[in-house]
């Protein structure tokens, strides 16, 4: 028998604006904030145009999760500007594929960031005052695969949840994978991360009875055509179960598992909390 659909409303109550604008209405009725004060807060969350760039405050409160900031193509200043307008709302604020030119600039105003040197990516951390849920397994067939790993577990973790890495068991060292196999068992959902010829996809898959997110990376020879052909081996996988983000994409597939976790979690005893990124 099918299970029955998880009603958007147990989804959507855990929202990470909800709370903060919750509180902001409770602000409002009983502590005499004035309509001028209520207006000015208000003004910016539906978006923020600072110029170059029209920020989408009101994302956490549609989806659940907000805007994250891809960071190549923009200046540093552009980025420091628009962690400053991002920070200081409920909700950590995360840049992806950046650098330490970036942070630098970043840290002018926001001396709180991170830089994660791997992932070269930005996070400006919020306090996590819930449980952080375990169900996602992180997967790379070879250490140059790490990068983009690391991408999807710095997601998914600011997303929420306690995340477990498995490094460097591609198939050409088989029995590397088969050590893993009880991991992989207990995970909700797999993040599988390779280049190359991209076969530890198909293995884990036939392994596990779990959601396969597959991330082709750009680690290769010549005719692995930056990434292209893992990307077209994991797209004509044989194995049910696999759904393939773009090249590099370690943000995708974090945020992807990160939401598969939290629906099969809906509702349901874990040690995982309920409301990510609420602060």
């Amino acid at each position: 028998m099918d299970k029955a659909p998880v009603p958007a409303e147990s989804l959507e109550k855990h929202t990470i604006e909800e709370s903060r604008l919750r509180e902001f209405l409770v602000q409002f009725k009983d502590n005499g904030m004035t309509v001028d004060t209520a207006m000015d807060q208000l003004r910016d969350l539906p978006y923020q145009d600072i110029g170059f760039a029209k920020l989408d405050h009101h994302r956490a409160l549609r989806t659940g999760w907000p805007e994250v900031v891809f960071g190549k193509g923009k200046t540093p200043e552009q980025i420091a500007q628009i962690v400053n307008a991002m920070k200081g709302r409920g909700h950590p604020v995360l840049v992806t594929k950046s650098g330490q030119e970036a942070y630098q600039a970043v840290l002018q105003d926001t001396p709180e960031a991170e830089f994660h040197e791997l992932s070269n990516a930005i996070v400006v951390p919020t306090p996590q005052i819930t449980p952080l849920k375990v169900g996602i397994t992180v997967v790379t067939a070879g250490t140059a695969d790490l990068p983009v790993a690391e991408e999807a577990v710095l997601t998914a973790t600011i997303m929420g949840n306690d995340v477990t890495l498995v490094s460097d068991v591609g198939v050409a060292g088989l029995h590397r994978l088969l050590d893993q196999v009880p991991t992989l068992q207990k995970a909700r959902v797999l993040v599988v991360v390779a280049g190359m010829d991209a076969a530890l996809v198909g293995v884990v898959s036939g392994l596990v009875s779990v959601p396969v997110i597959a991330v082709p990376t750009s680690t290769g020879y010549g005719a692995s055509f930056n990434g292209l052909a893992p990307l077209l081996s994991m797209l004509n996988s044989c194995a049910p179960g696999v759904s393939v983000v773009n090249i590099d994409n370690g943000f995708g597939a974090g945020h992807q598992a990160a939401l598969i976790n939290y629906a099969s979690t809906a509702g349901a005893d874990t040690s995982g909390g309920e409301d990510a990124l609420s602060s």
